[in-house]
């Protein structure tokens, strides 16, 4: 499967006074490689059917509602003041602020609902992706950048949410309020109505034109305050730092960064000024058609009478109704934008479950397990016609016992260990533990059974506790002090000053590659796995580590099924067994004392003290 590039949509236009936007071409491109069922958008909202009716009731009242004020100024000044009638004018100033208090509420809470509604919605489509995402292989993250998962799971959604909330409640108000708006312009003054009609329409046209301007100005803004982000993140991250220190190229980075920073100026300027002569024309616009409409009002022609009273209320309303047509205008680019975020979410929800959870788990107790390990006629390809990365593979691990693979890079010895713990699914044949398949056992009960230290080892930026509790979180303080003392790491912690709750830093920077080691270690000896798979876990370590860790793991791997994926020699000398990979194919197994007594690759890897070339694999060989 393609995993498609990294693209932020477009943020939702029209909010805010930045004016109207125009259709993000990759959001067009997403909606066609992706297209979204409005069947499908609409069963996400069915549950809130109840609350989209109050909120549409309640924006349509307060719109309504709202539209009194410029009556209630008629009545001030035409009848109130002339006259002056105190009472009538108490009541009209009243009503004024009761008008301003119930939109003011009525506000407040349809703001509440739209807003919970979203975030309701948003909060069920983010658990259900990333519930579905879990069940993917590890392929799919290989394939995958981590930036393109962690964008369509918060950003996304967060845009979504955002998106749908502020154009189904736009819809609404900018409607109902250009409607009623119109409506009361009509009932005020019919002749005045028609030369708004008129007015209007260039008026629309000229502030679209301004503000696509700006919008063009502030994509090219956003492009290179995206990269300058990128360069803080890649270049002060603790790799980044240290790559940069060792490479020397400190200077040349700050020369890139000071150049982004100066275009950054630049944009921000343009986009500025751009603001500015935006409303500027908006300030010209709106003084120009009061003062056209002031001019009609003296014509006998056009007045028709009217008070000053009305004159003034007509203005007013003229006044509100140009904000909801723009708003509407816009709704089509925000549909489309909304669109594409629904687009990208479902892309992933649609991805079909690589390691589906068994509909039936087996019934087996993880603490009773044996941990006899067989892969029974097994073949794995990473895609759909793509070569076999294994292939044939009949192995039988005995309980307790270890089991050592070795062979040239790309052999498949560790996809083959990724198959145990069920990292990926078999395309043909059986992994099995104790007679049951990997794939009938559900997914928490098979994290027991089987225990992975690898040579990339992954500690979380928390404390040391924290990172050891993820195995156990019910384990003792005394317990994690246990399992520290089996991966010799008691008197490292223990010298710390904060001990356990001394954090391990980004990527357990703070501790060295074989302290990390020896960490993942104490935390797979935490979770007592019958079974047990080492991934290369010395290969990185020089030697004196490698002994520390190596020791470790000889303590770990004492009555546990053990598969061990080797990169030098002294690591399988004391397996049971040992098993020759060459181009996914089984080349040679046996004993150790038995391989090394033979002609074959183990006895040729054995001669040189390396890993078996390609070329040695390939010689005469008596498998079994």
């Amino acid at each position: 499967m393609s995993t498609p590039a990294l693209h932020t949509p477009s943020d939702p236009p029209g909010g805010g006074g930045r004016g109207p936007a125009k259709v993000n071409p990759a959001d067009k491109t997403q909606l066609q490689r992706h297209p979204v069922s409005l069947r499908r958008i609409a069963a996400l909202f069915a549950p809130h059917k109840v609350t989209i009716a109050v909120v549409v009731l309640l924006i349509s009242v307060s719109s309504v509602v709202n539209l009194a004020q410029p009556f209630l100024v008629r009545g001030v000044i035409d009848d109130a003041l002339p006259h002056q009638d105190l009472p009538l004018l108490a009541v009209l100033a009243g009503a004024m602020v009761a008008v301003a208090a119930v939109t003011a509420v009525i506000g407040v809470v349809q703001t509440w609902m739209a807003t919970q509604m979203g975030q309701r919605v948003m909060h069920t489509l983010r658990v259900k992706l990333f519930t579905h995402l879990q069940q993917q292989s590890l392929g799919f993250f290989t394939r995958t950048r981590g930036g393109e998962v962690q964008s369509r799971l918060t950003h996304d959604i967060a845009g979504m949410q955002s998106v749908v909330t502020s154009t189904a409640t736009g819809v609404a108000t900018n409607l109902t309020t250009t409607v009623a708006t119109a409506v009361a312009m009509v009932a005020l003054s019919p002749q005045l109505s028609l030369i708004s009609l008129v007015v209007l329409p260039p008026a629309i046209w000229l502030s679209r034109r301004v503000a696509l301007i700006r919008r063009a100005v502030t994509a090219e803004r956003q492009q290179t305050l995206a990269a300058l982000h990128t360069q803080v993140e890649d270049g002060l991250s603790v790799s980044g730092v240290r790559l940069a220190k060792t490479l020397g190229t400190t200077e040349r980075d700050a020369v890139r960064f000071a150049d982004r920073s100066e275009s950054l100026v630049d944009l921000e300027m343009r986009s500025q000024l751009a603001g500015r002569w935006r409303m500027a024309t908006m300030q010209i616009i709106f003084a120009a058609i009061p003062a056209i409409i002031y001019l009609a009002a003296g014509f006998p022609a056009t007045s028709g009478g009217m008070t000053i009273g009305t004159l003034v209320a007509f203005t007013a309303l003229q006044g509100t109704v140009f904000r909801p047509i723009m708003g509407l205008l816009n709704i089509g680019v925000q549909w489309v934008t909304a669109l594409a975020f629904f687009s990208r979410i479902f892309e992933y929800l649609d991805l079909d479950p690589e390691l589906k959870p068994p509909a039936s788990p087996a019934a087996i107790d993880p603490e009773g397990v044996r941990g006899e390990v067989r892969f029974e006629n097994v073949s794995f390809a990473y895609d759909d016609g793509a070569r076999r990365v294994l292939d044939g593979i009949d192995l039988m691990v005995p309980a307790g016992t270890s089991t050592a693979v070795v062979g040239p890079t790309g052999s498949g010895k560790s996809t083959l260990a990724g198959l145990l713990p069920r990292l990926y699914d078999t395309t043909t044949g059986h992994v099995t533990i104790d007679g049951t398949d990997v794939r009938d056992i559900a997914p928490q009960d098979l994290a027991k059974i089987v225990g992975v230290v690898s040579q990339e080892t992954y500690l979380i930026h928390a404390s040391v506790r924290e990172n050891l509790l993820l195995a156990d979180p019910e384990a003792t303080d005394a317990r994690l002090w246990e399992v520290l003392a089996a991966a010799s790491l008691t008197d490292t912690i223990a010298a710390l000053p904060e001990g356990l709750d001394t954090l391990v830093g980004a990527r357990g920077h703070r501790f060295s590659g074989g302290e990390q080691q020896r960490l993942a270690i104490a935390r797979t000896i935490l979770r007592d796995p019958p079974v047990l798979v080492l991934d290369e876990a010395t290969s990185a370590l020089d030697n004196t580590t490698e002994a520390r860790v190596q020791a470790a793991l000889d303590r770990l791997s004492v009555g546990r099924t053990t598969l061990l994926i080797a990169h030098r020699l002294s690591t399988v000398t004391e397996a049971e067994q040992v098993v020759v990979l060459d181009a996914g194919r089984i080349v040679e197994r046996g004993a150790p004392a038995e391989l090394l007594a033979g002609t074959g690759p183990f006895a040729v890897l054995a001669a040189r003290g390396d890993q078996p070339s390609a070329t040695a694999l390939r010689s005469p060989v008596a498998t079994g």
